[in-house]
């Protein structure tokens, strides 16, 4: 197929306007708590056979655009994870993206031979594709929610890291062959090492030669530090390793080193990741065909998804945090918010491009089964969050700020709101006793900017904005918690932040 100019024309004028119109529609899924892919695979459906008459049948193609867009999302998602946030729930996190990634295939495999009638080999990739959680949507969503970051930090590194498991799984399973069981663990196993080593050696090498390189411009950090990321993905699939725990653990070690433009790399990432879901969505709605689905796989959709929900998810977490246990109260919204994507649309191209028997029943049951559980998930989690009581205030909230290409001045701002039920209200700055090096910079108090003294007294609603050195900034968000906590006698209360 050629490419001439009118045509590029035509392709620019409708990227774009499908695009933008992506970019305005992530305002109306804040707005309601939904991850925006609903609205894209929309949009793709609209511009499908179904609406506009694009026509988009090829598999293998949505197959390999669809592993691209996830690299580039799993990347934004290490780059823009704090390691401190993750590291006290990291054995939790691993547990539920290989233990209980298998608990889940297991019981939905079983759940879907014996009750659904599928064939083996369709139920266990219905269970292959249905149990991973997706990066997308948990980045996007619960990024929103107040919550203790042992919740975020044990979601955010599943939602990272059992990628990796199921896609090899879900490509095993699609090929056949007749491996056995044991074949089948010792691939996964050897393919996870193999990435993870590789992601390791990537992210290490790549920290240490930017930290070392005085690049002409700064816009080419964050360009270097994506393709690292890239590379360690490439890099590892060369040596039949996983390339998704690569790129996820590459981005995670370049994401928290002290590295020049942190802030300029995390926005760029993030611009990429939105561009690629936008495109993965609205690609992944094209190749959906409406007048395929019928009440029966609606059907199947709807009780795959109950047994998922309410059979195989929670027994997979409880399975899970048998190496690092939590209140019942954690692990039931844990359970909750495992938020399927794109991810699970993406893993049945995957047996569609390899022509498996079933698979395009399979494609639209998946497509279903997102659709329908994204919209009873995704707007439920803050009330679920408050019935479970695992709900935390606010603050302190992060603001990015630019860092210094001089690393010795590099610090961050924290932004804090003083919520009505803070106990920092009537607390005087000098009070606070931030470790030393921090300080209070600037009071926005009812849209007036005020400079702080020492006997400045903090008042509920104002935002407080705390400048620190980036070494002490766990130590001052801990402090700014237990004052919120416990008031100004936190540190003789022994008043703790939630953790």
């Amino acid at each position: 197929m050629t490419l001439d100019v009118h045509q590029l024309d035509q392709i620019l004028l409708v990227g774009t306007g499908v695009l933008l119109l992506g970019i305005l529609a992530v305002r109306v899924s804040v707005g309601f708590g939904l991850p925006s892919l609903l609205i894209y695979l929309l949009m793709g459906v609209a511009l499908g056979e179904a609406g506009l008459g694009v026509q988009f049948d090829d598999a293998e193609v949505a197959h390999a655009l669809g592993f691209a867009a996830l690299i580039l999302i799993l990347a934004e998602g290490g780059l823009t994870t704090p390691w401190p946030e993750i590291k006290p729930v990291m054995r939790l996190g691993v547990s539920l993206a290989t233990v209980g990634v298998a608990v889940s295939v297991l019981v939905m495999a079983v759940f879907g031979h014996y009750v659904l009638g599928l064939t083996w080999q369709v139920a266990v990739l219905l269970g292959a594709i249905t149990s991973p959680t997706d990066a997308a949507a948990v980045f996007s969503v619960l990024r929103r929610v107040p919550l203790p970051r042992r919740l975020t930090g044990s979601l955010e590194a599943e939602s990272g890291l059992n990628d990796a498991p199921t896609v090899v799984l879900v490509t095993l399973v699609s090929v056949g062959g007749g491996h056995g069981f044991l074949y089948l663990i010792g691939e996964i196993a050897l393919e996870l090492t193999v990435g993870t080593l590789a992601g390791v050696a990537v992210g290490f090498s790549g920290a240490w030669l930017l930290r070392r390189s005085a690049l002409p411009s700064s816009g080419l950090y964050p360009l270097a530090v994506l393709s690292f990321t890239i590379l360690a993905y490439a890099g590892s699939a060369a040596l039949h390793g996983s390339g998704f725990a690569a790129v996820y653990v590459a981005a995670l070690i370049l994401g928290n080193a002290e590295l020049p433009h942190r802030a300029a790399t995390r926005s760029f990432s993030e611009g990429v990741a939105w561009l690629a879901q936008i495109g993965l969505f609205v690609m992944l709605g094209l190749l959906a065909a409406p007048k395929r689905i019928d009440l029966e796989t609606v059907g199947i959709a709807l009780v795959a998804g109950l047994a998922l929900t309410l059979l195989a998810r929670p027994l997979s977490v409880a399975v899970a945090a048998l190496v690092q246990p939590m209140p019942w109260r954690d692990l039931s919204f844990i359970s909750w918010a495992g938020l399927r994507g794109a991810v699970p649309i993406v893993l049945a191209t995957i047996p569609l491009a390899e022509a498996v028997d079933g698979a395009t029943q399979l494609f639209d049951i998946v497509f279903v089964f997102v659709i329908i559980y994204t919209l009873l998930t995704g707007p439920t989690l803050p009330l679920v969050a408050k019935v479970l009581k695992v709900a935390r205030r606010s603050e302190p909230r992060d603001l990015d700020v630019e860092a210094a290409p001089l690393e010795r001045i590099a610090a961050d701002l924290l932004q804090v709101t003083i919520s009505p039920k803070s106990l920092m209200h009537g607390v005087e700055v000098g009070e606070l006793r931030l470790p030393p090096g921090s300080s209070v910079a600037l009071i926005v108090r009812d849209g007036k900017t005020l400079v702080p003294e020492r006997r400045t007294v903090l008042r509920h609603g104002d935002d407080v904005l705390v400048v620190t050195p980036r070494k002490d900034r766990e130590a001052t968000e801990n402090r700014l918690r237990a004052v919120s906590v416990g008031g100004r006698l936190a540190q003789w209360l022994g008043k703790k932040p939630p953790s």
